[in-house]
Order: structure tokens, then sequence, then C-alpha cells
């Protein structure tokens, strides 16, 4: 009965290494294309962008003219009764009158105090502030995107890990069987074994549910069927020559929160100037090309047809000398925006100040802890060594061989989890600085 309670977890996990083997590889440069693709989020930014382009064109700016088409026409019946120079009476029953008329008007502003003008550059900063927020969802995108990758990564180790684990024990139990036949242990030593066994088994069985539970969470990233299986690269290669120095450079210049701050500030700028027009006169062009004819069957009419074309232009002028006042307080309000928008720059650039500071001392940290692991993981593996040599010879109990193994089990996990976790601060660091989209994954 003992060995039937590891049979059925063993022949799960055939079953679930059978479908391992036909998954395929997704490296971090197609994570990266299928995201740049399909990701949603990245989609809805490069929609907006495509507005606000549509928005900063001349066919948005005020500078065209606008020419309407207008065309009309009416009758009108009528009974009519005159009287003539000479006192004769005359009378017209169901007289009818028709008029037609067509015109085309073309209205155009020649000056609005500049107004338009700081529009349109406002318009033209919005678009190239909407390419940055572009830019900014690539970059959260992409953090999100590693995040998740590197924790598919790190899982599929630690399957592996857990399925040497399992070998081990196997051996381990079947060295102990033939110890017990042979009379050189207690039957005790088995049950250890088998019961390991099944502790390692549920182990593997639930790495691998978290394994796929985490696939979906990539799936999910990348917009692709929830229900792909695929195989993450464990490699992992930090970019050399990293300084604190360069990083702070590198996001006074690069980082996009603070490109983003000096593009509202550009805007905020404009509309001040924009705002200041209401000081200024408005002259406008009007021109007009019409046609009218006038057809009337009435006796008493003194055209009975008549028909008109002509050409009208005009210059018109308009300036608000005054308009209580709204004009100047609207100058006002724009320009405490504006000391707003300096206010919350200084504070982004205290952020990012911080943001980078934190970013590298946990860069460097997680550096340290991966090279500690590192020697850990060397140090356990030599002692399970020889454990398991001193184990063959009888010279370790099954209890310290299972602490030795264990000890190595953790020490590999623990050097996994810390590989990543150095990956990401260093990605962290990097879109801090605005150089995430700059360098090779």
């Amino acid at each position: 009965m003992r060995s039937i309670s590891f049979t059925l977890p063993l022949l799960l996990l055939v079953c679930l290494n059978t479908l391992k083997g036909q998954e395929k590889l997704l490296s971090k440069q197609e994570a990266i294309a299928l995201a740049l693709d399909y990701n949603l989020g990245i989609r809805v930014a490069r929609n907006t962008k495509k507005i606000d382009d549509n928005n900063s064109t001349i066919l948005n700016s005020g500078y065209l003219p606008t020419v309407t088409a207008n065309a009309g026409g009416s009758i009108t019946r009528e009974n009519t009764e005159g009287q003539l120079a000479s006192g004769d009476t005359r009378t017209a029953d169901g007289a009818e009158t028709r008029r037609y008329n067509a015109s085309l008007d073309v209205n155009y502003i020649l000056f609005d105090g500049m107004n338009r003008y700081y529009t349109y550059k406002s318009l033209k900063e919005r678009s190239e502030q909407s390419e940055l927020e572009v830019r900014q969802t690539i970059e959260n995108t992409i953090l999100q995107l590693f995040t998740v990758y590197y924790e598919v990564a790190r899982l599929t180790e630690n399957t592996k890990n857990l399925e040497e684990a399992l070998n081990i024990s196997k051996t381990r139990l079947q060295r102990a069987k033939y110890q017990f036949e042979y009379g050189q242990n207690t039957g005790l030593d088995v049950l250890n074994a088998e019961v390991d066994i099944n502790t390692d088994s549920v182990n593997l069985i639930n790495s691998r549910q978290q394994l796929r539970n985490t696939m979906r969470d990539l799936n999910l990233v990348l917009n692709q069927e929830l229900s792909s299986q695929f195989v993450a690269d464990t490699t992992v290669n930090f970019v050399p020559g990293i300084q604190i120095e360069n990083m702070h450079n590198e996001a006074k210049m690069n980082n996009v929160r603070l490109q983003l701050v000096e593009k509202d500030m550009n805007i905020t700028r404009y509309n001040v100037k924009a705002a200041k027009s209401v000081f200024l006169p408005t002259i406008g062009l009007t021109g007009s090309y019409g046609w009218n004819e006038l057809n009337n069957n009435s006796p008493l009419a003194f055209l009975i047809q008549n028909t008109s074309t002509g050409l009208t232009g005009t210059v018109n002028l308009s300036w608000n000398l005054f308009d209580g006042g709204r004009g100047i307080t609207g100058i006002k309000n724009v320009k405490i925006g504006y000391e707003n928008q300096e206010l919350l720059k200084k504070q982004i650039e205290l952020e990012v100040e911080r943001d980078i500071r934190n970013a590298w001392d946990s860069y460097t940290n997680a550096l340290y802890v991966l090279e500690v692991q590192e020697k850990n993981l060397q140090t356990n593996q030599n002692n399970f060594n020889r454990t398991d040599e001193r184990y063959k010879l009888g010279q370790v109990t099954s209890i310290e061989f299972r602490q030795a193994q264990l000890n190595l089990l953790n020490a590999e996990l623990a050097k996994s989890q810390a590989k990543y976790n150095a990956k990401l601060a260093e990605l962290q660091m990097l879109q801090v600085s605005g150089q995430l989209l700059n360098v090779d994954f």
C-alpha cells in the first residue's frame, strides 16, 4: 500500500513531462516583439497618439478658410388688386411668384491676436507629449513583461531542481530497499524514503501548477491565448559598466516623467500667450458669390422676370475693448497654472533623484546577494557530494543525507531567486534613467 501512495503522483509527473517536451522556447526578443505588437495598453496609447497627431495638423489649426454653399427657393401664390394712375382697377387671381437663389460664401480670419498661432503650437507640443506617453506605456509594459517572464524562468529552474531532488529521492528509496532486503537497515529507512518521495512529488506538482498560472499571466501581457504553453529562456545577462554617476546624468536627460512635465510646461506657456489675444482685435475677410432669380406672372408686377449675379467682399474688424474682466481673470489663472507646473517639475526631479538612488542601492545589494548565494550553492553542492559518498558507504544516516539534500535544494532555489531579483533591479534602474529601451535583454 505504501508504494501506491506515490505511484499516482509519479504518473502525473510523467504526463507533465510529456507535455513539456512539446512546448516552444519563447526568447526574450520574441516576447518583446509580441508585447509591442499585441499588448492592449500599448495599442490604446498608440491610438491616442494618432488622435493627437490628427489634432495637430493644419486642418485643425484654424489657418484655413471656411467655405459654405447655400441655396434656396420659394413659390408664392396670392390674389392681388391694384389701381392704376389712370384710375382703372386691375385684379390678379392666383398670381405666382418664384424666387431662387444660390451663393458660395468664404470666411477667413486674417488676424485673431495670435491666438490661433499659439494654439497651433500647443497642439504640436501635445502631439510630441503623446509620443512620450507611448514610450512611457512601452517602458512600463516591458518592465511588467519581464517581471512575469523572469518569474516563469525562475519557476522553470525551480521545477528542474525539484525534479532532480525527486530523482535523488527515488535512487535513495531503491538503495534503502536493497539494503533492507540484505538486512543492512531497518524498514524505517524505506518508510522515510517513501515519505520524502511523496513530499518531493507534491512540491514538484505545486511548482508546475504555479508555472502554468504564471504562463497565463504572461500570455495576458502579450495578449495571446491564455492556454499557450512555452519555455522561457533562463539565461540572464547583466549590462556591464553601470555607474551611479552615469545613471544620474542619463535620468536628467532621458527620464520620461521629466520630459512629460517639460512638455506640460511648454503647453501651458503657449496657453498663457494665447490667452493674451483677448486684448487684440480680430480682423476677418468675407467673400460671397451669389445668384438670384425672380419670376412673377402678376400683371401688376413692375418686373416679370429678373436674374442677378454678383460678387461681394467684406473686411471686418472686431475689437472687444472690455469683456467684463473675464479675459484678465483667465490670464491670471493660466499663469498660476504655469507656476504649478514649475512646482510639479521640481517635485518630479526630487522623486526621480530618490528613485535612481533607491534603484541603485537595490541593484548593488541584489548583485551582492547573488554573489553570496552562488558561493552558498557551491558549498552546499560540495557538502551534498561528500554526504552522498559517505551515505553509499553507510557512514551517515538517511536523515543526515536528507538534510544535505534539502540544504542543496534550498541553496539552488535561493540562488535562482537572487539571480532574477538582481536582473529586475537592474531593469528598474534602467527605466528610471531612461535607458530601458536602449539595452539588449
